[in-house]
């Protein structure tokens, strides 16, 4: 929390509003079952990665992983990289153990708690090969445009985490949200466009279900990609 100018203690705006929904009976079992394995509770102290994984490997943080196929999906076809996947919601945690226990990958680790704290506290700067944000809630409204995720504060803690040459990618179907955030980026001097505007997806990127969703409901789906200086 921080203080107000009057001394009271104010919540921080939050990018998410905390929406667990139903859990299917094998998330639920997913859940409650793989978290033990698979999963890293969260703590104020920097995170090892190497014992994390249990290897040194390029590791890839995926925010806001959803139900988790694009997360598994990736890892499976990159088994020489290590992933940490961040969300809050416990039927997506569920969802994505289930599927790591299915494919047997053992290069994804879970952390269900705000992406914004665990960068900050537990991720050391340098410390990533990538970083993947797709399709972060776009909070349409111009009235909750102060809860998107990538402000330029946060987008600076991103860019520090990410070693030199390292990438940053933000995929989003939501035409103003993706202007935002070329902006955004092309504002924070630790970085630079790897392309004129936006990207063209690349393959390591499949395209999911709400993905599809999006362009059938006429969304035009942008992909940000910057590298760290």
């Amino acid at each position: 929390m921080s203080e107000s100018p009057t001394g009271n203690l104010r919540r921080p705006i939050r990018s998410f509003v905390l929406r667990q929904g139903r859990f299917s009976p094998a998330q639920q079992r997913a859940r409650e079952e793989l978290l033990p394995r698979y999963g890293i509770p969260f703590t104020s102290d920097p995170l090892d990665l190497g014992a994390a994984f249990g290897r040194d490997a390029p590791r890839i943080l995926e925010i806001g992983f959803g139900m988790g196929e694009t997360t598994a999906a990736i890892a499976q076809a990159m088994p020489d990289h290590d992933f940490l996947a961040l969300d809050v919601h416990g039927p997506g945690v569920g969802s994505l153990l289930k599927r790591i226990d299915e494919l047997g990958l053992a290069n994804v680790r879970v952390v269900q708690h705000d992406a914004v704290e665990v960068v900050r506290e537990m991720i050391p700067h340098s410390a990533l090969a990538a970083i993947h944000v797709f399709f972060p809630d776009p909070w349409p409204k111009k009235r909750h445009h102060k809860r998107r995720l990538l402000q330029p504060a946060f987008v600076h803690e991103l860019a520090l985490r990410l070693q030199p040459g390292g990438y940053l990618h933000v995929a989003t179907d939501w035409r103003d949200y993706a202007e935002a955030i070329l902006a955004t980026l092309c504002a924070e001097r630790l970085l630079r466009n790897t392309a004129r505007d936006y990207a063209e997806r690349p393959s390591y990127r499949p395209v999911t279900k709400f993905e599809r969703r999006g362009v059938g409901l006429g969304h035009d789906v942008s992909d940000v990609i910057f590298r760290k200086r």
